[in-house]
């Protein structure tokens, strides 16, 4: 396989640091890989504009004007495929990652051994984002990248299913959810929810990152949190 991915870090030796790590995971996974290095969220964010191809973004927390927290938050607004992996010295951001969908945090030093395990996690989400999903709406067969929806909801012998744009088919929830993967939970009888689009769940609410808030039934709180915890 072919990956393309950046390292943002502000010091020059941690950058050459993980980038012979990620060739050597390359090599003997037998992957061509692309690595770009930048120094700053700022110097990633105006290459970003011209290529948003990346797969994997391996990214420091602690930089200068503007934090790796921050710079990951500008990126999902239009990018939820890319794997974030985040470098940091510290454990105080944990929730921040929560916020951003975060694959893994690396403490430094990073370990070489915990770097390629964390590589090989974010290759098989990148296979998952590939799955596709197949309708037939209005006569029209209509294919639906996986990763893009964000929840479905029922409403009579008809499911809404909301992705980069809304698709509304005659068909069961339990038959969508056998059509989907691990990365969907059930909420009560009338919806579904990708978990990797959750931004926050409280005991009555599930709120995703676009700020969309979907109730939860009474006792589902607690089965929410541990399906999170067991898709990472």
């Amino acid at each position: 396989m072919d990956y393309k991915i950046a390292i943002c870090d502000d010091s020059a030796p941690d950058r050459e640091y993980l980038s012979n790590l990620v060739k050597h995971w390359a090599k003997n996974c037998c992957h061509q890989v692309q690595i770009s290095l930048f120094t700053s969220a700022e110097h990633f964010l105006f290459s970003y504009e011209e290529e948003k191809d990346f797969d994997i973004l391996l990214l420091d927390i602690e930089m200068g004007d503007m934090d790796g927290v921050t710079m990951a938050k500008k990126l999902r607004q239009e990018n939820h495929a890319i794997q974030i992996i985040f470098i940091t010295g510290y454990s105080d951001y944990i929730a921040e990652g929560y916020e951003v969908a975060a694959l893994h945090y690396l403490m430094k030093p990073v370990r070489e051994e915990k770097l390629w395990e964390v590589l090989s996690r974010a290759e098989e989400k990148l296979a998952k984002n590939e799955k596709m999903l197949y309708l037939e709406i209005s006569g029209e067969m209509v294919c639906i990248p996986i990763y893009q929806i964000r929840y479905a909801l029922v409403s009579g012998n008809y499911v809404t299913l909301y992705a980069s744009k809304d698709y509304t088919v005659k068909m069961t929830l339990g038959h969508l959810e056998k059509e989907l993967d691990e990365r969907f939970h059930r909420l009560g009888r009338s919806a579904l929810v990708n978990l990797t689009k959750i931004r926050r769940v409280t005991k009555t609410h599930v709120m995703l990152e676009d700020g969309t808030l979907l109730p939860l039934p009474r006792g589902a709180y607690e089965g929410v949190n541990q399906a999170i915890i067991h898709m990472r």
